[in-house]
C-alpha cells in the first residue's frame, strides 16, 4: 500500500492556532505506518512553501497563482483534485486520499484499511461524522455536523483515468461541496463506501473564519454558486441531483451499511433525520410568529 495524501493549507502567520493545527495534521499523518507521499497545491497562500520546506515535503508542491483564477476567487479543490490524479496515475500509488487540514487524521486508519484491502479491489472510506474540537474543547463525539474532511480511495489506474476525465465538467471555487462532490464520485466510479466511525474518530477544529476574513455571507454565496456548478457535473455524468438538492439528507443515505452501524453513529443519524428538520420548523414557525407581532 502507498498513499497520495492531497491537501491544501491555510496561509501561515495569520493564526497562530491553526498553525498548530495544519503542524499537527502534517504529523498526524506521518505518524502513519506506511508509505504516503504528500500532495499540496497552493494558491499564493503566505509562507506555505517555506513552512512545508521546513517540514521536508518537497516532491509533490505545486503553487496555481491566483491571477489565473475567476476574478475575487481564492482556491479550488477542482485543480488541486487535478493535479494529484496526474501524480496518481504517474506513479505507483494504490491509495488516493483526499482531506482538509485541520483536522487529526486517526491512528489506526492504517489498519482498518488493511482490513478492506483483503477483500475489496476497489473502495472509498471514510469517517463520519467528525469529532468538532470547539474553542479548545472536544464536542460531543456522535452529534451529526456537516462535513466529511477525509476520503480514501483505493482505485486502479483506469478507474483514475475514469475520474480525471469525469471531472471536466465540474469546477469548483473557494468554500463547499467536495464532500457531495466525493460521494457522488463513489457512485461513478462502482465502488463501495466504508465509514471507519465505528472504529475510528477523525478530531475536526473549527476554522477561525473571522481571521481569514471568510464571513457568513461569504460562504453562503461561495456553496450556492459551487452547488449550481456541482449540479453541471451531475447531470454531464448520469447522476442523481439528490446529490445536490437533498444534499446531507441523500448523502448519509448513500453511505449507510448496516456492517458499519454502532450506537453512536445510529444515534448520529437518528438525530440528523428527527431532530435537524423538527428544530428547522420550530425556527421556521417561530419566526412567522415574530413578523405577525
Amino acid at each position: 500500500m502507498k498513499i497520495l495524501w492531497m491537501s491544501s493549507l491555510r496561509p501561515l502567520a495569520i493564526s497562530k492556532a491553526n498553525d498548530l493545527i495544519q503542524d499537527n495534521f502534517i504529523n498526524s499523518v506521518r505518524s502513519l505506518d506506511c508509505p504516503i507521499e504528500f500532495s499540496f497545491t497552493q494558491f499564493d497562500e503566505r509562507g506555505v512553501k517555506k513552512f512545508l520546506k521546513k517540514k521536508k515535503i518537497t516532491k509533490f508542491y505545486t503553487n496555481f497563482s491566483k491571477k489565473v483564477l475567476p476574478f475575487g476567487k481564492k482556491y479550488s479543490n477542482k485543480i488541486m483534485l487535478e493535479y494529484a490524479l496526474d501524480q496518481f496515475l504517474k506513479n505507483d500509488f494504490t491509495h488516493l486520499v483526499y482531506s482538509t487540514a485541520d483536522i487529526v487524521v486517526p491512528s489506526n486508519l492504517i489498519d482498518n484499511l488493511n482490513k478492506f484491502n483483503k477483500h475489496n479491489k476497489d473502495y472509498c472510506a471514510l469517517i463520519y461524522p467528525n469529532i468538532l474540537c470547539k474553542n479548545g474543547l472536544i464536542q460531543n463525539s456522535f452529534w451529526p455536523h456537516y462535513g466529511i474532511d477525509l476520503f480514501v480511495f483505493k482505485i486502479s489506474k483506469a478507474k483514475a483515468k475514469l475520474f480525471k476525465k469525469s471531472i471536466k465538467s465540474w469546477n469548483q471555487y473557494d468554500w463547499g461541496i467536495p464532500d457531495n462532490f466525493y460521494v457522488s464520485v463513489c457512485e461513478l466510479l462502482g465502488i463501495k463506501i466504508f465509514n471507519m466511525f465505528k472504529n475510528s474518530s477523525v478530531i475536526k477544529y473549527e476554522n477561525n473564519f473571522k481571521k481569514f476574513k471568510e464571513s457568513d455571507k461569504w460562504r453562503t454565496i461561495s456553496w450556492i454558486e459551487n452547488n449550481n456548478f456541482f449540479k453541471i457535473f451531475l447531470k454531464s455524468n448520469n447522476l442523481s441531483l439528490s446529490y445536490s438538492n437533498l444534499s446531507y439528507y441523500y448523502i448519509l443515505y448513500k453511505i449507510f451499511n448496516f456492517k458499519d452501524i454502532s450506537l453512536k453513529l445510529l444515534i448520529s443519524y437518528f438525530l440528523f433525520y428527527t431532530y435537524f428538520p423538527l428544530e428547522k420548523l420550530r425556527k421556521f414557525i417561530s419566526s412567522k410568529i415574530k413578523s405577525f407581532l
